[in-house]
């Protein structure tokens, strides 16, 4: 059992940064792969960014690769996604999810547990 939580979200003018964290429980936090996924008015919750177990290995959605970045410290139970370059494309509700294996899935229903979420909001 994994509860999450996410923070970090708010209000940011495009071009500008933010980082988004994700605070877990559980002592084996390290045996999930954790995931980003975004969902925006009136369309699909879809994948952001994944990270596997141990850290090592990480994938990213077309649409936000060479200006996200996730990781995590499993020390902490932490995962972060810190944002740059950010777009009003990239207005959305981002969740944090965690998933029962080594590598993180893209699609939303391989997820075990998910965050509350929180919002971030892009402006022109």
């Amino acid at each position: 059992q994994v509860q999450l939580v996410e923070s970090g979200g708010g209000l940011v003018q495009a071009g500008g940064s933010l980082r988004l964290s994700c605070a877990a429980s559980g002592r084996t936090f390290s045996t999930y792969a954790m995931g980003w996924l975004r969902q925006a008015p009136g369309k699909e919750r879809e994948f952001v960014a994944g990270i596997s177990w141990t850290g090592g290995s990480t994938s990213y959605a077309d649409s936000v690769k060479d200006r996200f970045t996730i990781s995590r410290d499993n020390a902490k139970n932490t995962v972060s996604l810190q944002m740059n370059s950010l777009k009003s494309e990239d207005t959305a509700v981002y969740y944090c999810a965690a998933a029962r294996r080594q590598f993180a899935p893209r699609e939303e229903y391989e997820y075990d547990y998910w965050g509350q979420g929180t919002q971030v909001t892009v402006s022109s």
